[in-house]
């Protein structure tokens, strides 16, 4: 896991918003995925903002992209934000 990767959390009764801060690894995209997995099926939407981010690997983008499908419908429920939304998102057009 990138040692400076960490994700800051505030759920409401709708939404679900994640702050990623740090470098973006493989294991910072498998505690991405399980935050999701755990989360957001009990809200309407999810935002995660990816400007806390310094360097974005591409292994970690490939196993995002790669474990996504795993979120199902939740998938479409979600929405990237901030200057590195387009380096971490699965879909473009997830991101806002």
């Amino acid at each position: 896991m990138a040692s400076s990767f960490r994700i800051v959390m505030h759920e409401t009764s709708e939404n679900l918003h994640l702050r990623l801060i740090g470098d973006f690894d493989g294991s910072s995209a498998f505690e991405l995925l399980e935050v999701l997995k755990d989360r957001a099926h009990a809200v309407k939407k999810v935002f995660i903002q990816t400007s806390g981010l310094g360097e974005v690997h591409p292994f970690g983008q490939g196993v995002f992209e790669k474990r996504a499908s795993e979120l199902r419908e939740e998938l479409q429920k979600i929405h990237f934000t901030g200057d590195k939304a387009e380096l971490v998102s699965p879909d473009q057009s997830l991101c806002l």
